[in-house]
């Protein structure tokens, strides 16, 4: 696959990533030696950009993906961290737990409405520390909010950004309320024309759109100063399909058999509000004891109509 430079990082990218958190516990729980075989087939097949997590906890299956080849792929990962220590202790974990001394891409993992920002400060301190001691390439913000993407292309000191778009605009915020694609795009596009490198995430607003797979890759495709789009995958047939759709061979007739995948509740995400349990019309979501919204498989129909009431994409179907 052609490599793109990551806005003015210096990091070269394929137009296509792997997400790895598909693979672990809060989603597929797959064992160790199964995730590693769908990181490695990824790598097999050029998509040599991983996204993950310090909590996604899925250090593991990189690690062993790569004790099984020659490729070195291009790594981001992030963290939920708000203070200087937590954020220090963030970087060095990832450093110890893929043997790595030099990190392509650190993150500021969901920055929420501008505030959020701010109150992270000592996390975005120690992140600018690293970049200037050498230990990380390359260092930005991952949002699902219009308002933050926008504030980052004004951001001299980040070089990445890593928002959600995707063609229904499901899970894009605005400040307190809605987003959509539109505000979207437009500040991706500020973004790139400021020099920064642009990944996006949920094209495929998490699994809702698998459906429309052609159409929603297409769409993201085609937005001005995006580098690359990740994509959640969960087994060697979604990492073929998505390298034929990169390398322009896939049949523009296929259509996914989507008939196995299930609405779940991304319990991280869900911050209870209730909205996909008034706009189920088939009772199948109520909240649990946590006040977390909980689906049951036996009476949901997948109709869909949850998702794009969700305000944090907390729904994801996979």
């Amino acid at each position: 696959m052609k490599r793109r430079e990551l806005g003015r990082t210096g990091i070269f990218v394929p137009p296509v990533g792997m997400g790895v958190l598909t693979v672990g516990r809060t989603q597929l729980n797959l064992s160790v030696a199964e995730g590693a075989a769908v990181v490695r087939r990824a790598l097999e097949r050029d998509i040599a950009f991983l996204d993950t997590a310090e909590y996604y906890e899925t250090y593991p299956y990189i690690r062993a993906a790569l004790a099984g080849t020659d490729v070195r792929p291009v790594i981001a990962s992030k963290s939920l961290a708000q203070t200087y220590d937590g954020m220090k202790r963030a970087v060095e974990n990832m450093r110890s737990a893929l043997n790595l001394d030099v990190l392509d891409i650190f993150l500021l993992h969901e920055v929420r409405a501008t505030p959020d920002f701010e109150s992270r400060a000592g996390a975005w301190a120690c992140l600018n520390d690293a970049k200037a001691k050498g230990l990380v390439k390359a260092i930005g913000i991952s949002t699902h909010y219009v308002d933050v993407s926008r504030m980052n292309a004004c951001l001299p000191e980040s070089d990445i950004l890593f928002p959600l778009i995707n063609l229904e605009s499901l899970g894009i915020r605005d400040g307190d309320g809605p987003g959509t694609k539109e505000n979207m795009a437009a500040a991706i596009r500020a973004n790139g024309e400021n020099g920064k490198g642009v990944f996006t995430m949920k094209a495929f607003g998490g699994g809702n759109l698998t459906g429309s797979y052609l159409k929603a890759l297409d769409y993201v495709s085609a937005l001005p100063c995006v580098d690359s789009i990740m994509v959640g995958l969960g087994s060697e047939e979604e990492v073929d399909r998505l390298a034929d759709y990169a390398e322009g061979v896939i049949d523009r007739s296929y259509a996914p058999d989507i008939r196995h995948k299930r609405i779940r509740v991304d319990r991280g995400d869900c911050e209870g509000c209730g909205a996909c349990i008034r706009a189920c019309p088939n009772s199948a979501i109520s909240a649990d004891s946590d006040g977390i919204a909980s689906v049951d498989r036996e009476v949901c129909i997948t109709c869909g109509y949850c998702a794009p009431v969700c305000p944090v994409r907390a729904i994801i179907m996979y």
